[in-house]
């Protein structure tokens, strides 16, 4: 049975009586609202305090915390100089001496042999530190882009450690992304250096990448340097990658040398990394964050909110599966910045495509000894849906939470998980769903460890985050849906979009609709008792006859059902049109959509919410389309079926599944 360490909020709480004579009782629903309440009125406070709490270091006093309280354009600990990479190993020492790696690694052909790797703190520090002496050999500076298309593995940290220690800018996409979309990023940002894999094995499939990197780089003409990690083939050739103008490194070579890493003290507002829009329409959006504000957020999330202490103190070790192409890897290796070992594992969660084995994870997670588990919640429904029994098949005891995000977790999903996951001290594990965004690579809505949890929401707004629902007029609602706002600034909201004039697309992403004022494009439900139901995506939402919901409320109902796999929904209506909702399902194999079935869904659907939201017809489609992240692509149907042409919704080499298009274009052509 995994003990509990005494909770990093209730640490904070004692700090903030002792350093700051305020009192706050963060284990009750109506205390943490008063501190929430805090945290928010007084930006300069609150965010003093975490500076001073995680006693941050800078060469250089800061003038103020925050020079204007306006969005965009806040300006925070102007005078204050850090890294990421120096905040990251100040915790290597302590950590090695008592034992515990920074990482803890499995992949697929690892996982078949038995095998984990352990990367010790000095370990990943003398990496670190050579990989970086390199590249500024080869000629990066700070402000250089240095883009990597790499898995989830220890290497990918190495390079975007050394990078970061540089005060150059990281951007990273997953393998498994298509050549186009790879170039609809890196493109916009004139990378000067670009490491890569030689390919990656994904359910027990190998994919040589080889080809495509060569491709990549004839329409890439700023990268002067490419340094290759031989993942796939150890003797891959890499004479088509070199040219007149362009020299190929080997990454094992670059990262084998002993030298000193002395990160570079950069500005609070330095830029970080690049990361990017889901990339379903139009260009992505290249949106820049800064170190300070990454390392603040990532400390208040990480900590306050997840719970995660240094290993050395807590025995904590954080798993949260994800690629590199979504900002839970971002956020995953944050860990570091905590001293908190990282748990990562490359591959396909449920196991070989030909024969799926939901229990992989949970079995890497034994092996790993992790105590922080987290994923995508459609892992979660996945895992329920083929009824696994993780603890039949591992030692999960030292398990003591579990988190999840990308889209809303179904009450049958946290029922799972209390019923086929350990008990923690006799209780329920914790279970944790976050809501939050690439856009200020943090979180809105979260959990903490001191607070009840109920089924079907989220537990709290998060310290810092002024998060409000608000009606078409402004106005803030409480127990309404209403549009998710964050109505003051953050430390980690974008410094800019990559080359965008006068910050005209970073406005009108996020502060068109209510000027001065994040709209993150949610719709939210803030509940009297402090937590929160996200009902997803706000421009995708159902609006039948007058009633306003979220699509989520509909696939709670119909993927409940145990032939259905997989749905999506939209409503057509617009311009004072009659509404037309059509209702797509994937089917478990053998299982044919007929009348009966046809009627059990609409007779779920008009049980679990209302006659009027019964879909006028009901089709089955092989795949429901989705974005690299998993993500439902409700809004390039809607606006397929709305008669936008196919090449201005779908960005196929954004999808996780551009074969089954063609089918909506077909269907999309005969309803017109």
């Amino acid at each position: 049975m995994s003990t509990v360490p005494e909770p990093q909020i209730t640490r904070f709480t004692r700090w903030l009586a002792n350093a700051r004579g305020l009192h706050f009782d963060a284990t009750t629903t109506e205390g943490y609202d008063a501190m929430w309440r805090w945290s928010v009125s007084d930006l300069d406070a609150f965010w003093s305090a975490v500076w001073d709490y995680f006693d941050l270091q800078s060469p250089t006093p800061r003038s103020t915390v925050l020079v204007e309280e306006k969005m965009p354009g806040a300006q925070w600990f102007p005078g204050a100089q850090l890294n990421y990479v120096q905040q990251v190993f100040r915790h290597a020492d302590a950590a090695h001496a008592a034992g515990h790696p920074a990482i803890v690694f499995q992949n697929e052909r690892m996982r078949e042999r038995g095998e984990l790797q352990e990367v010790s703190w000095p370990e990943l520090r003398r990496q670190v530190a050579s990989l970086a002496a390199h590249l500024q050999r080869l000629g990066v500076e700070a402000g250089d882009r240095v883009v990597a298309i790499l898995p989830n593995t220890p290497q990918a940290a190495v390079a975007f450690l050394a990078v970061a220690s540089l005060g150059a800018v990281w951007s990273v996409c997953s393998p498994d992304m298509g050549p186009v979309a790879v170039l609809d990023r890196f493109r916009q940002i004139e990378p000067k250096v670009l490491i890569a894999c030689d390919g990656y094995v994904y359910g027990g499939t190998a994919h040589d990448r080889l080809p495509v990197l060569e491709g990549l780089l004839a329409d890439l003409p700023s990268v002067q340097h490419v340094v290759l990690w031989r993942y796939l083939d150890e003797a891959a050739s890499t004479e088509r990658l070199a040219s007149a103008t362009r020299q190929v490194h080997d990454f094992d070579t670059l990262t084998a040398d002993d030298a000193t890493l002395s990160p570079r003290w950069v500005a609070f507002d330095h830029p970080l990394w690049i990361v990017y829009s889901s990339g379903t329409t139009g260009l992505p959006k290249p949106i820049v964050h800064g170190h300070g504000g990454v390392v603040l957020e990532a400390l208040k999330m990480g900590r306050l909110h997840n719970n995660l202490g240094p290993t050395v103190e807590t025995g904590d070790r954080f798993h949260w599966y994800s690629a590199t192409g979504w900002i839970m890897w971002n956020c995953q290796v944050s860990g570091l910045l905590f001293g908190t070992t990282l748990c990562l594992y490359d591959g396909n969660p449920g196991g070989k495509s030909k024969s799926p084995d939901w229990t992989t994870l949970w079995r890497f997670a034994a092996d790993a000894k992790v105590t922080f588990f987290g994923a995508g919640a459609a892992f979660y429904a996945s895992c329920l849906k083929a009824d696994v029994h993780p603890m039949d098949v591992a030692d999960l005891s030292r398990l003591r939470a579990i988190g999840s995000t990308g889209s809303p977790l179904a009450s049958d999903c946290y029922r799972w998980v209390y019923d086929r996951l350990p008990k923690v001290g006799g209780e329920k594990i914790w279970l944790t769903s976050l809501s939050g965004g690439t856009d200020f690579a943090g979180a809105f809505i979260a959990g903490l460890p001191t607070l009840p949890v109920v089924e079907g929401e989220m537990q709290c707004r998060c310290l810092g985050a002024a998060v409000e629902a608000w009606n078409e007029q402004g106005e803030p609602l409480i127990d309404e849906v209403g549009e998710l706002v964050c109505a003051k600034p953050m430390p980690s909201m974008p410094l800019y979009f990559w080359n965008d004039p006068g910050n005209q697309r970073y406005h009108d992403s996020y502060f068109d609709m209510y000027p001065g004022v994040w709209r993150h494009g949610d719709w939210i439900r803030i509940l009297p008792n402090g937590g929160s139901i996200i009902y997803g995506r706000s421009d995708a939402t159902i609006n039948r006859h007058g009633i306003r919901m979220g699509t989520s409320e509909l696939y709670r109902a119909v993927e409940a059902q145990p032939e259905v796999l997989d749905s999506l929904v939209v409503d057509l209506e617009y311009l004072g049109r009659e509404s037309y909702m059509p209702l797509f399902v994937v089917l478990r194999e053998g299982v044919t959509l007929d009348a009966a079935l046809d009627k059990r869904l609409r007779d779920a659907i008009k049980t679990a919410l209302s006659a009027r939201h019964v879909p006028n017809e009901i089709f089955q489609v092989s795949a429901i389309p989705r974005t690299l992240s998993g993500k439902k692509m409700e809004l390039p149907v809607k606006k397929l079926l709305m008669g936008t042409p196919a090449e201005q919704v779908f960005k196929l080499d954004a999808m996780a599944n551009a074969d089954c298009v063609p089918w909506f274009v077909s269907f999309a052509a005969k309803r017109s």
